[in-house]
């Protein structure tokens, strides 16, 4: 992934000891360095006068992902159980992602990451991050191996992918369905392919897949009033150098629009219309702007992803 495509990630951690805090360093050194994620991090930013509680609202609003190291007064200062004059940082930055949590709980629990550190323990998470009966990303040494779920859950591509579903043989006889790019097409612009895709993990044979400045990539199918139900998926190429892209689907028939779809990276969308009647099929596919950030240093980077081509793909397009 090129470095200005990189997920933003702030590192929240309690400055225990130092010797923990060479441990911090050498892990956000290796996923800054190695793994190539725009890693933030405050022992980077000391060489100014700073005003660290203003530094640290903005950067953890702006990040992708937010990094909670575990340690037994990051913990404590996490929870409540720390005097409220020890580690004001740390009690500071946690208040700010329990916020988080609370605003939105799902988004929250996909951005932000407990990690354990080599040597640490469970039970140094934050007892509002539920160590027991949700994700934790424990780091047994700092290689590529050793960070690969945590990487994963950054990108939405884990080692162990779900393969595609065969067709079920059971059930009734139905009539054999006719995939939309065995149609003639009437049109289609510029960087439309008929190819197979992959979409949140999902190998999609024969696919209409977008990859093109040209905005919004179309295909036209002429039905000819011959079919009932339109069905396909539609989604952000697992394979997309950007994942943290949005696409914009639309149907229409007839020229007048019956569906309008938007999806992210591992959230797709199911597509099921009823096209009884319905001479000509037009499907569109585009990538909406991303606003930039008002955020410090962290807008070149949202801002940058602005006006990047579409990765985006409908999945077995079928008509039956």
């Amino acid at each position: 992934m090129p470095e200005h495509e990189a997920p933003w990630v702030f590192v929240s951690y309690s400055h225990d000891t130092q010797e923990h805090k060479d441990h911090v360093r050498k892990f956000a050194t290796f996923l800054h360095s190695r793994i190539g994620l725009e890693v933030v991090l405050d022992q980077w930013h000391d060489n100014h006068r700073i005003d660290w509680s203003l530094w640290a609202t903005r950067h953890l609003k702006a990040a992708d992902f937010i990094l909670v190291v575990a340690s037994p007064l990051y913990r404590a200062r996490a929870d409540g159980d720390a005097p409220p004059d020890e580690g004001r940082g740390a009690q500071f930055e946690t208040a700010i992602i329990r916020n988080k949590l609370t605003k939105d709980l799902q988004d929250g629990t996909r951005r932000v990451l407990p990690v354990v550190l080599p040597g640490g323990s469970i039970d140094d998470i934050p007892e509002f991050l539920n160590p027991y009966s949700m994700t934790r990303y424990e780091i047994t040494e700092f290689t590529d191996d050793g960070v690969a779920d945590l990487l994963a859950a950054m990108t939405g591509r884990g080692k162990h992918p779900m393969p595609p579903r065969g067709r079920w043989l059971g059930g009734s006889q139905e009539p054999q369905p006719v995939l939309a790019n065995e149609l003639r097409w009437t049109g289609s612009s510029s960087g439309v392919q008929r190819t197979a895709a992959w979409i949140d993990g999902v190998r999609y044979e024969d696919s209409i897949v977008l990859r093109s400045s040209a905005a919004p990539g179309y295909v036209e199918v002429d039905l000819g009033g011959r079919y009932q139900r339109f069905s396909t998926v539609a989604g952000v190429l697992d394979d997309a150098a950007d994942p943290f892209q949005v696409g914009r689907f639309r149907v229409l028939l007839d020229g007048r629009p019956r569906s309008e779809h938007e999806v992210a990276f591992g959230k797709p969308a199911a597509i099921d219309l009823d096209v009884t009647g319905a001479l000509k099929l037009r499907l569109e596919m585009s990538r909406p702007g991303v606003a930039a950030s008002p955020f410090g240093s962290a807008a070149v980077v949202i801002t940058r992803r602005r006006g990047r081509p579409p990765e985006l793909a409908l999945g077995d397009p079928t008509v039956t």
